[in-house]
Parts: structure tokens; C-alpha cells; sequence
């Protein structure tokens, strides 16, 4: 049934691109976002691709968990590459994101959007 379960998670994620919703009560925070079957890659293992974004009034990206390009594992000009793409951009910073499953990137997602607001004080 677990193999079912996450089926249908899958299904629905590709049922959100192109989906864009605002956050709060104001409509000034936006959510998008975006998600396609790819290939099984070593970089993508999970044959999506993908990108939740959160936009500011000013249409300026503060959030995003996406799997666009590789990530340094490590800090500086020699920092290693991570094998996986998948990550989280916060503000100007890019941390490497542990993806699992469509069901958890949507949960891990929307948590930092929560998180966010309230640190903004906004209302949603």
C-alpha cells in the first residue's frame, strides 16, 4: 500500500505545476510552482523535476526548494559538489535539500513558508 500511497503522491505534485496561489491575507506572497516527470538521473533519482518558489511583494524570490542545478557540499572555492540536485534557497542562501518524497518536499515546503511569515509578522 506504501507503493500506492506514494504513487498517488506523485500524481498529485505534477497535478500543482503551474500552479501559483497567494499566502496571505493580504495577496502580496505568492507560491509557485512548478513539477515534471524527467528522466531517472544519478543527479535526479526520483525522475522529477521541480521548483516551489515563495515571492515577496516586490516579486523577489526569499524561498525556493528546487532541483535545478548541483550544490556545493561544502564551503569554498574547492567545496565538492554535491551528487544530488536537490536543494533550498533561503534568502541568498543555498542549502542542500534531503529529498525523500514528493509528500515531504510539499510538507518541508510549506513549513519554511509558515516559518517565514511569522518571522515577517505577516497573517496568512
Amino acid at each position: 500500500m506504501a507503493d500506492r500511497d506514494q504513487d498517488l503522491a506523485v500524481e498529485y505534485f505534477l497535478e500543482l505545476d503551474g500552479t501559483v496561489h497567494f499566502v496571505d491575507e493580504k495577496c502580496k506572497y505568492r507560491v509557485e510552482i512548478k513539477a515534471k516527470r524527467t528522466d531517472v538521473t544519478p543527479e535526479r533519482p526520483h525522475g522529477l523535476s521541480y521548483s516551489l518558489t515563495l515571492h515577496d511583494e516586490k516579486h523577489e524570490r526569499i524561498l525556493g526548494f528546487d532541483n535545478a542545478h548541483p550544490v556545493p557540499a561544502s564551503k569554498g572555492p574547492g567545496g565538492k559538489r554535491h551528487k544530488f540536485h536537490d536543494h533550498r534557497h533561503k534568502y541568498d542562501k543555498t542549502r542542500i535539500y534531503r529529498f525523500e518524497d514528493t509528500s515531504k518536499l510539499i510538507s518541508d515546503f510549506y513549513a519554511a513558508v509558515d516559518q517565514i511569515m511569522k518571522e515577517r509578522g505577516i497573517k496568512i
